[in-house]
């Protein structure tokens, strides 16, 4: 894939920090035309702008991914992490967190993705758990599939009698309607959110800078379960595609939020944090 100018790249990636890996179809237009791009002239840019957001230290492999909404007429970008030290199932895959920054920004469904490699087994999994599921065009370098074709004979949320999917889900009712005092009121919401059929452990993550900027993730689990998204891993996705990394800003505190008799999620939390040094950083809630 030839590598895209300069100043496309540094037009593009200035505006995907400012607005966390997002665009409009709009937007999208304006630049095709400004740069003088081609349909597949913008996506291989786009592709290679989500790359730079990559934090790979243990494989070195840059990868994209972007997750397009045709009916909010936006996508969104996402690039894999991986943590220093800590096991490789922590990692989150280019494609989780296209979809992730997706599903936490108000995208309906996803419609396609584009990827600048063919997704792993894992990845297409993860995928496999979305209402468009069957009908999922994969865009990749080589050409143009789907993932019925990248994943037959699949394994999912219906196997387990589960008619709920992610980006379908309802919002979990709760019998207050506002947060409890000790957590802000869009924690809870993103609690309220979490894709969690399986275990049922509501969760979700709040990172506070000094800034007072704030970074969410909550819980999307899988059928399959291996491939499920951590609330923390879904945060620190979000953190990434506004160009930061943990160890590089100033946290005034990280809050997960779980559901009382079910939480699980604390010792993975713990783990990454620890490729930090930021275990100490981590308060921990149970709510009925």
């Amino acid at each position: 894939m030839a590598k895209i100018e300069p100043s496309i790249k540094s037009a593009l990636t200035q505006y995907a920090i400012a607005h966390r890996g997002i665009f409009s179809y709009s937007q999208l237009a304006q630049y095709q035309n400004r740069f003088h791009l081609s349909g597949s002239e913008l996506e291989a840019a786009l592709l290679e702008v989500a790359a730079e957001f990559a934090t790979p230290p243990i494989s070195q492999f840059y990868v994209g991914a972007i997750a397009w909404d045709d009916k909010s007429q936006q996508a969104f970008l996402g690039a894999n992490i991986e943590f220093s030290h800590q096991a490789l199932s922590l990692v989150v895959h280019a494609e989780q967190a296209a979809i992730n920054n997706a599903w936490l920004n108000g995208a309906t469904e996803i419609s396609k993705m584009t990827i600048n490699a063919a997704p792993c087994g894992f990845c297409r999994q993860f995928m496999n758990e979305l209402s468009t599921a069957k009908e999922l065009e994969i865009l990749l370098p080589t050409g143009k599939t789907s993932l019925c074709d990248l994943l037959p004979t699949s394994f999912g949320p219906d196997d387990l009698g589960n008619s709920e999917k992610l980006f379908s889900q309802v919002q979990h009712l709760a019998a207050n309607e506002t947060s409890p005092a000790s957590i802000s009121a869009a924690l809870y919401q993103h609690y309220l959110h979490a894709y969690c059929p399986y275990t049922h452990n509501q969760s979700a993550v709040e990172i506070k800078l000094d800034t007072g900027e704030c970074f969410y993730g909550r819980y999307a689990e899988n059928a399959a379960y291996n491939p499920s998204l951590s609330p923390l891993q879904s945060a620190l996705s979000q953190l990434a595609m506004s160009g930061k990394v943990l160890s590089e800003v100033n946290v005034v505190g990280i809050t997960l939020l779980e559901k009382q008799g079910s939480a699980n999620q604390l010792q993975v939390s713990l783990a990454v944090l620890k490729a930090y040094n930021a275990e100490h950083l981590l308060t921990h809630i149970e709510i009925e």
